[in-house]
This record gives structure tokens, sequence and C-alpha cells, in this order.
């Protein structure tokens, strides 16, 4: 398999850390582009009582810049310059942002973590591995932490 660039989704969970760890592997053995994604999603507005309320929340523009530097600090000194990479974040549906990058990017291969959100989130949102696994426009690696 000729690997040139290869995505890894993250939401800083740990099955999300175990996926970073492998994609920054094979880019390193393949000598391919990394690109680090993040995804914010859409502000939740739950109904209570006939009445709808937002969440607090910042601005969506001060989240993404918030975001862009949490992904600087946390993934940027574990690459150094031995990898070719980006730092990518998004807003909007998550699994939708990831497939359009994917494809729009021509990506390789993805690798991601098994799970992220769990409990309530992950009825909500459902789960982005199984959509991404599904649908994605590119081979598909899930990572899973070792117990």
């Amino acid at each position: 398999m000729g690997l040139k660039k290869i995505a890894c989704c993250t939401d800083f969970s740990e099955n999300a850390d175990a996926a970073f760890e492998l994609a920054c592997d094979l880019s390193e053995k393949y000598g391919a582009k990394l690109f680090v994604i993040h995804v914010i999603p859409p502000a939740v507005t739950p109904v209570v009582a006939d009445m709808e309320w937002a969440l607090p929340e910042e601005p969506r523009d001060v989240l993404m810049a918030k975001t862009t530097e949490r992904m600087q600090r946390t993934f940027q000194p574990k690459i150094g310059d031995r990898i070719d990479h980006e730092l990518i974040v998004r807003d909007g549906h998550v699994s939708s942002q990831i497939l359009d990058f994917l494809e729009t990017h021509r990506m390789d291969l993805v690798v991601l973590g098994s799970y992220g959100l769990a409990g309530m989130g992950l009825v909500i949102f459902g789960s982005v591995a199984k959509r991404v696994a599904h649908k994605a426009p590119c081979s598909v690696m899930i990572a899973r932490v070792a117990e």
C-alpha cells in the first residue's frame, strides 16, 4: 500500500491518542504527510418543557482559536520536525466534516479511535468511527487502547 497522505482524527480522548501514535508511526514509516483533524461539533440546544434553551457557549471564532491553540500545544511537541504535517480544526457535524476532508484532500488512510464520546454524548452524536468506517473514500484504521 502506497501511503502519501494520512489523516488522524482526534477528540483529545485516550482512544484518539492511541490513533495519533499509530498515525505518527505510519507516517514516519511511509514518509507520508500527516493531517491531524479535530472537528468542533455544533452546539446542542435541548428542549425542556416546551421551551428551548441554549447551553452557554463561546463565540465560534473564539472556540476555533482556542482549539487551534490546543492542537498546537498538544500535538506539535510530539510531532516536531520528524514528520511533514498539518493541524486542522473544522467546525460542524463531526463525521460529515471528516468525510468531506478525506474526499477533498484525497487521503490514502484515516486513523481514528474506536470511540471518544461515551454515555449520552454517544447517543446524541452517534459513533463517528462507525460512520467514517462505512463511508470513507479511503482505507480506515481503527485504533484501540491496549488493555
